[in-house]
């Protein structure tokens, strides 16, 4: 094994391993979620309709959107196509902030309406509906700071493409911060039916 093969190789595994405690964190706001689900199903279901389905759906495509440019800028940097790595790098950023765009418009009308943690719209009601909300914020708000995260990471991969840094010999920091894209997205996976499609 060469010398580049091996370090290749140990930037993967420390990837996965990072990936790893990113599922623990969101895996433990999930079991959280579950016990008190479990506790107040119908303030959760009534905190659940009071979410715009609209908005969940439009990000759930766009995330999706933006897995697929991620992923084929992989393929396109494999093959020597600077420009398209560059273009699909783009795309991916642009989903980014349309994701955190649509994002900010739904947390402003929670807040214009009164739906924000410990406001006496909440607190004056069922307890769990504020343990709802509550919830949502936190896992959203996290989620959204990944997404953000990855934002500044794909535009400083592409910053490398572009100086030819990461290239069709070299491109694990591409296939890294792809992968943690990737796992962004899974997340929201889970976060769009649990949130938006409770019943």
């Amino acid at each position: 094994m060469s010398h580049l093969e091996k370090d290749s190789f140990g930037a993967k595994l420390g990837m996965w391993l990072f990936l790893f405690t990113e599922m623990l964190l969101f895996g433990g706001v999930f079991i959280l979620y579950s016990v008190y689900l479990t506790r107040y199903p119908k303030e959760f279901g009534l905190g659940g309709h009071q979410l715009d389905l609209v908005y969940g759906a439009t990000n759930t495509v766009v995330l999706l959107t933006s897995s697929l440019f991620a992923a084929m800028s992989v393929t396109a940097i494999k093959r020597g196509a600077k420009k398209l790595t560059l273009g699909l790098l783009a795309g991916t950023i642009g989903c980014a902030l349309i994701f955190l765009g649509i994002k900010y418009l739904e947390w402003s009308a929670k807040f214009h309406h009164g739906i924000y943690p410990n406001s006496p719209k909440l607190i004056g009601g069922p307890p769990g509906e504020s343990i709802f909300f509550g919830l949502y914020y936190l896992t959203t708000g996290l989620h959204g700071l990944h997404v953000i995260v990855g934002a500044i990471l794909m535009a400083w991969t592409g910053f490398l493409v572009q100086r030819e840094v990461v290239n069709v010999g070299d491109n694990v920091t591409l296939e890294n911060v792809t992968l943690y894209w990737h796992l962004v997205d899974l997340i929201w996976i889970f976060i769009f039916p649990l949130y938006y499609l409770i019943l």
